[in-house]
């Protein structure tokens, strides 16, 4: 549920195992393929196929297209760049749209290497578009716990729960299956398609927060909709940096039932899946705290410092002719900022000030020869960022050129990056990091200063940075060997709190929306909205057990409590389907189809509203704003500019 390169690349390349084992006996393993699906936002891959009259440029076939016209310039269509079985990069001959250009129905990818499997018209088992996996259904899914959100926009993805019921009838159908969303679609199976048997939660301590608390209110409606009988999806939750873990798994997923994976053994150095090595050199951290000087200059100077003496150290060791140069993970430096605001001011004067400095600090800081300390740096390459507002393909670009040596042409000098460092970036070359400010929790700390050293050969070196105006860095400061030597310990445990009152508020109707529209047929469709009457008496007692024995079995502070929360979430339940069949009634007697959302068939009145929706035909309708994204929490602003010359808005 947490996508990132590595592990795209490397679950595609178990998947492409699975296939050409099942091609080599299909009598076995069927005749339906393994394939691997990619269920992500639509800034990773694209959620809809397109159309020749479609001006989006975030369907499949525009990015196909844009991707055609100039493959330099344009992003990759899916986050994959080269075939996960061969390593050959793709082209853009490599991607191809099915049946035609114009309408197509899928994007399959293929390989130019003419030696590998999946070449020469046999596409690579990986399915990249919202479209074709909910036709398809992969075996095996790779998604975002953010994509929950779509569960209540989004009819045909209750079929990724379970509930798929028909298959295509011959080759002038769609391929693949069908759910409730497609009601005269495909033959009937013999029973519907099981809902997933395992999830694979990976980096758990990163689910808290809001949006911690938002995904747990979604997992009731998840979890109910995967259940068969009394059996539940297997859960398999990885993360290196937690505190209270089976506080959250019982926050997040209603489960009391932990079990730690592997097992404390009997001694801490020893416990026969990991065995400690004290041989290697390991990460060594560095303070750096300058009373009465500015934060941007203790900066400069520090990276200035630490660039001219690796430049220094790469020179003499490539006069003495080492290969590989043992400098080279000391040549890239990645710097970690807590803010977009910080990092755009440290960007100039990389830009700028170092640059510059660099080409000539040999001669600024002129020692006798055998103490010279540094090196001129006269090529300085364009800062690389690492951050929120760079696109998806271009941070798949940064990452490919950060595994680079540095006397590769297209080489990074520096990094500068945000906490999106802090998960999947798992380049063993990178050994240098410049920490600007003690982060505000300890397992983002640890998590992204351990992105360097990751090599037995090439030990990571930590320089943090420290402002000693500010209370938290100073505290650091003053104990930095005993909080380094002891960090694992100072880890918070995780705030997930998916029944306050404002999470409710924020996000009950969304999940009951999602539960209520997958768990009964006639609710799937598209204007399935106008049939709620016809099925509340039985839903709603459904929806309300369903909602009431999660709250059961989450973890309370006070268990005095958990009586007076039930009865208020199904108040609040009630509450909602209240609205909902009033709102179904007054269109009725307007001779308007109730939809869920305006670009689902024909729709002319929908429930779902997006927070800043401000054209409400019924007041009802605003306990119906729903978000598309489950870290946005709170309503956006808009920011309007006025001209009052002319009376315009911009």
């Amino acid at each position: 549920r947490l996508l990132t390169l590595d592990q795209l690349a490397r679950a595609s390349r178990l998947v492409c195992a699975l296939e050409l084992e099942r091609q080599r006996d299909p009598q076995r393993w069927g005749a339906w393929p393994f394939e691997i699906g990619l269920w992500v936002g639509r800034g990773g891959t694209p959620n809809r196929m397109g159309r020749k009259n479609d001006k989006r440029s975030d369907t499949a076939r525009a990015k196909v297209r844009a991707y055609k016209r100039d493959p330099r310039h344009a992003a990759s269509p899916i986050p994959l760049e080269s075939c996960p079985w061969c390593g050959e990069r793709f082209q853009p001959e490599s991607f191809h749209l099915l049946p035609d250009d114009d309408a197509p129905t899928d994007l399959r990818v293929s390989c130019l290497n003419r030696r590998c499997d999946f070449s020469r018209g046999r596409f690579l088992p990986v399915v990249a578009v919202d479209e074709p996996i909910y036709r398809r259904l992969p075996a095996f899914i790779i998604g975002t716990v953010d994509k929950f959100a779509a569960l209540p926009w989004e009819g045909r993805a209750g079929v990724l729960l379970g509930g798929a019921d028909r298959h295509g009838r011959d080759a002038s159908d769609a391929e693949g299956f069908f759910g409730p969303a497609e009601p005269k679609g495909g033959v009937a199976l013999d029973r519907p398609l099981p809902p997933p048997d395992l999830v694979i939660q990976d980096e758990l301590h990163l689910i808290s927060g809001p949006l911690g608390t938002m995904v747990g209110l979604y997992e009731t409606a998840v979890e109910a909709l995967a259940r068969r009988g009394k059996v539940r999806p297997k859960l398999v939750a990885s993360t290196a940096t937690v505190r209270r873990a089976d506080h959250q798994v019982q926050a997040l997923y209603g489960r009391d039932d932990t079990r730690v994976f592997p097992p404390p053994g009997p001694s801490r150095a020893d416990d026969f899946f990991a065995v400690l090595d004290r041989e290697q050199p390991g990460r060594r951290y560095v303070g750096v705290a300058a009373p009465g000087r500015n934060a941007k200059v203790i900066m400069r100077r520090t990276a200035l410092a630490l660039m001219g003496a690796a430049q220094r150290q790469w020179k003499l060791a490539a006069s003495s002719g080492a290969s590989p140069n043992p400098a080279d993970p000391y040549m890239t430096l990645l710097t970690y900022f807590g803010s977009l605001r910080d990092l755009g001011g440290a960007r100039r004067i990389f830009e700028e000030e170092i640059q510059n400095t660099l080409k000539s600090i040999g001669r600024r800081f002129r020692l006798a020869p055998p103490h010279r300390f540094f090196t001129d740096r006269t090529r300085f390459n364009e800062v690389v960022e690492l951050t929120s507002r760079v696109s998806t393909g271009e941070i798949a670009q940064a990452r490919a050129r950060l595994g680079r040596t540095f006397d590769a042409k297209d080489r990074v000098d520096v990094a500068l990056a945000t906490n999106m460092i802090s998960v999947g970036l798992d380049i063993p070359r990178l050994g240098l990091m410049v920490v600007n400010g003690q982060p505000k929790s300890h397992a983002e700390y640890i998590q992204s200063t351990s992105r360097v050293g990751r090599r037995a050969d090439a030990p990571g070196l930590v320089v943090t940075l420290y402002n000693l105006f500010k209370p938290r860095d100073r505290s650091h400061w003053e104990r930095f060997r005993h909080y380094h030597e002891t960090f694992y310990a100072w880890v918070e445990g995780s705030s997930v709190t998916p029944f306050s009152a404002r999470a409710l508020d924020r996000g009950l109707a969304g999940a009951l929306v999602a539960l209520a529209r997958h768990r009964d047929p006639k609710l799937t469709p598209a204007y399935g909205a106008q049939h709620i009457k016809a099925v509340r008496s039985s839903l709603e007692s459904q929806v309300k057990d369903v909602f009431h024995d999660r709250v059961d079995a989450h973890p309370l502070a006070v268990p005095a409590d958990r009586a007076p929360l039930q009865q208020d979430v199904r108040g609040r339940i009630g509450k909602l389907f209240d609205a909902w069949e009033g709102i179904t009634d007054h269109f009725t007697q307007l001779g308007e189809v109730l939809h869920y959302q305006p670009w689902e068939g024909d729709a002319k009145v929908h429930l779902l509203r997006d927070p800043l929706d401000d054209d409400l035909p019924v007041s009802k309708l605003r306990l119906f704003r729903v978000n598309r994204s489950l870290r946005d929490v709170e309503p956006a602003v808009q920011l309007r500019i006025v001209d009052f010359y002319s009376g315009e808005n911009r």
